[in-house]
Formats: structure tokens, C-alpha cells, sequence
């Protein structure tokens, strides 16, 4: 597809904390890791996970915990880690789609605005297919497709490219601080799902779906 062949500007979707709240399983399979390494972690701690890479996630619990680890047991950890968070997501349905997303995706889909999901995580494409949202997405972008997590813009830049789209075209839906900057640095338009104060690096920010007009996304696409 050519650049100028797009009728209206691609949206490229994060998916933890913007389409699924699947943090609550990555939280609870950190915590589970943390407490067999002898330690607590807490719900505030994992704020510091939101939108960071499985490794870097690792590094910092590592060090919250004061604990050092051998290539072998960091590489084991980590595995143990997913393991853990795929058990909990396994049941996993269209239940768990946050509110009005799906709205937002019909109107969208209707007006053939081509879509992409931007996610660091591995799991997306099963995650998606668990919730039935696959078929909305013409294109998917995960952690197995990038080499520099956010705020680097690889991901969203992979993205815009699969839908062939110019980055200064595409409308970016993000809940994390270091995804609103890597759709800053790719040029992009970037929409802040959650807390204003918070995300307040982006060009609009709106607490959940359900804030998010017809009118609003008629504006943004045109």
C-alpha cells in the first residue's frame, strides 16, 4: 500500500493497559519470583515495569531485591517468569477487554482506517486471539519483531511501515510513559490512555475508552 493511497491516518494500538489489562498477571508472576528470591514486591514497585522490556523488568526486581545473579540463573529467572505469566493469562477472554475498546475499534474498522498493534510484549498475538481481537489488526508488532524497547520508536516505526504509512501520519494509543515517548520520537501523534498528570508528554490524554467521542476519533483521522 502506498502512503498516499490511505484514505484516513493508521492507528497503531499498545496492548497492556490499553486494549487488556494484563499487567495484574505480570505483576503476580514477578511477585511470585520475588518472594521465592526472599523478598516482598509490591503493587507500587511495579509501576516501574509499565512498558519496559522482560529483561529490564528482571534488572530492576533484581535490584530491589539486592539480589546478583549468574548469566544462567538471570536467563532462568526469566524464563520461570513467563512461564508463570502464561499460566495465569491461559483463560484469558474477551471479558478482559477493557471498556469501549471494542467500540472504538468497530468505528474505526468501519471507516477502514487500517490498524496496527505496537506492543513489547511476546505474548500479543496469543493474548489477541484469546480475546477475539486478531482480525481487527492488519498488521502486529511485538516483542519479537524489535531489538530496542521504548521509548526507542522501532516498534511503532515497524508499524507504521507494515501499513504503509508515513510515521507523521500514524495516531499512536498508549498507557505508558515510555510508549508516549517513543510515539513522540517517532513523530507520531500520540493518544495518552490513563492518568493526565502522568502522561502528560502526550498531545491528548483521556483516562479510559469510554472518555473517547465519535466526533473526537472522526477529527483525529481525518
Amino acid at each position: 500500500m502506498h502512503p498516499k493511497t490511505l484514505k484516513f491516518k493508521p492507528c497503531i494500538f499498545d496492548l497492556d493497559g490499553v486494549i487488556v489489562d494484563t499487567a495484574k498477571y505480570h505483576y503476580l508472576a514477578w511477585k511470585k519470583l520475588a518472594n521465592q528470591l526472599g523478598f516482598e514486591f509490591t503493587k507500587e514497585q511495579n509501576e516501574l515495569f509499565k512498558g519496559v522490556s522482560r529483561k529490564r523488568c528482571l534488572e530492576i526486581l533484581l535490584d530491589i531485591g539486592k539480589v546478583e545473579a549468574t548469566p544462567e540463573q538471570f536467563d532462568r529467572w526469566m524464563m520461570e517468569k513467563n512461564e508463570d505469566y502464561l499460566s495465569y493469562i491461559e483463560d484469558m477472554d474477551a471479558s478482559e477487554i477493557l471498556p469501549d475498546v471494542v467500540k472504538t475499534l468497530d468505528y474505526l474498522k468501519d471507516e477502514n482506517v487500517p490498524l496496527a498493534l505496537g506492543s513489547a510484549s511476546k505474548n500479543a498475538k496469543p493474548i489477541l486471539e484469546k480475546v477475539k481481537l486478531l482480525p481487527y489488526f492488519n498488521a502486529i508488532v511485538d516483542g519479537t519483531d524489535v531489538a530496542k524497547a521504548k521509548p526507542d520508536p522501532e516498534v511503532f516505526l515497524i508499524a507504521a511501515q507494515k501499513m504503509g504509512a508515513r510515521p507523521e501520519n500514524c495516531i499512536v494509543f498508549e498507557d505508558a510513559v515510555a510508549g508516549i515517548e517513543a510515539a513522540n520520537n517517532a513523530g507520531m501523534t500520540s493518544i495518552g490512555i490513563g492518568d493526565a498528570k502522568t502522561l502528560s508528554e502526550a498531545n491528548h490524554v483521556f483516562k479510559d475508552f469510554t472518555e473517547i467521542s465519535t466526533e473526537f476519533l472522526e477529527g483525529l483521522i481525518q
